[in-house]
């Protein structure tokens, strides 16, 4: 793969007259047609057939899978239905920790109870954290990865142009405030004081589009980048489940930024599918700052400190409670 990758001599996006994808601002009016954007690559000085023996890694059109394009993971098949399209945007695939954090939170707070009431909030709050705001997390984050998708998986939704510009902005929109919106009529539900699920919400949401959106961009340093994405999937759920029922303590707080740190070796792990295009949109992930086998070191390292962390500070906790 690498010697083809180095030999390539030309990468670009060919569009109905435009070369390159343009910059537009997340709130900016609505262009015109986002017409099918296709990833042109002129080899030269390489062999046709080492091109071409390439190819199927990254579009696997034909022999791509149903059921990866509806999780939206990669190796997914091409879909026309613009509603398994909006699923796909979505990653299903990584809305199972955020419910689980929920869950977690709720048992935490000591106040849970199976009756239909707390169950149908849980539920609430499940779609809060999982496909609303995660939905609009992954569908914002798709959609200012647009260029380096063009170069990583060019079939995908966006770059390929499966989906139109207005179509991928309305549901960006559309799962923020269905998100926030929940968030509101849990802390109502709940009969709280002060709005803290709406408040983590909106919070959680900034994080999010300040991650990928220009100019802070935190996914442009690897370090920040990562920490700020595992602490919004490990604890901003967990806060929102024990806020939910309970009181978020700080302590709960503290311990949930720790595990955030292992976190951080996730999002790591996340980010070697994309070292291709982020080495040519200069994005300093971890496995282009320091290499494959550094990076993997550095993920293993970020667990065993949650461990030591974690422990450290449930010893802690325990030796101030006991007598």
């Amino acid at each position: 793969m690498s010697s083809v990758i180095n030999t390539l001599a030309a990468i670009k996006l060919s569009t109905a007259g435009n070369t390159h994808f343009r910059n537009r601002p997340f709130l900016s009016p609505a262009s015109t047609s986002f017409t099918r954007r296709r990833l042109t690559i002129k080899a030269a000085d390489t062999d046709t057939n080492e091109v071409k023996a390439e190819a199927p890694d990254k579009a696997p059109t034909k022999d791509g899978s149903s059921f990866n394009q509806l999780l939206g993971i990669k190796g997914a098949s091409q879909e026309t239905n613009k509603w398994k399209i909006r699923l796909q945007l979505t990653k299903p695939v990584t809305w199972p920790p955020l419910v689980w954090g929920v869950v977690c939170g709720a048992a935490a707070s000591g106040n849970f109870h199976w009756t239909p009431e707390d169950v149908a909030k849980s539920i609430l709050c499940m779609v809060m954290s999982g496909p609303c705001l995660t939905g609009y997390t992954q569908t914002l984050n798709d959609w200012y990865d647009r260029d380096i998708d063009a170069i990583n998986e060019p079939y995908r939704p966006i770059p390929s142009g499966a989906i139109s510009e207005n179509e991928v902005i309305s549901q960006i929109w559309l799962l923020f405030l269905a998100g926030i919106g929940i968030a509101g009529g849990l802390d109502v539900w709940a009969g709280h004081k002060s709005p803290m699920l709406f408040y983590l919400a909106l919070g959680g949401s900034f994080i999010s589009y300040i991650y990928s959106a220009p100019p802070l961009k935190l996914k442009q340093n690897g370090w920040i980048g990562n920490f700020a994405l595992g602490s919004s999937y490990i604890s901003l759920p967990w806060w929102a489940g024990q806020a939910l029922f309970g009181t978020l303590t700080p302590d709960i707080v503290v311990l949930t930024l720790l595990y955030s740190i292992a976190g951080l070796g996730i999002a790591i792990v996340n980010d070697f599918k994309s070292i291709e295009g982020d080495r040519a949109m200069g994005l300093q992930s971890i496995p282009v700052a320091f290499g494959i086998e550094a990076a993997k070191w550095i993920c293993v390292g970020a667990i065993d400190i949650t461990q030591l962390s974690v422990a450290g500070y449930l010893l802690g906790l325990a030796s101030h409670i006991m007598p």
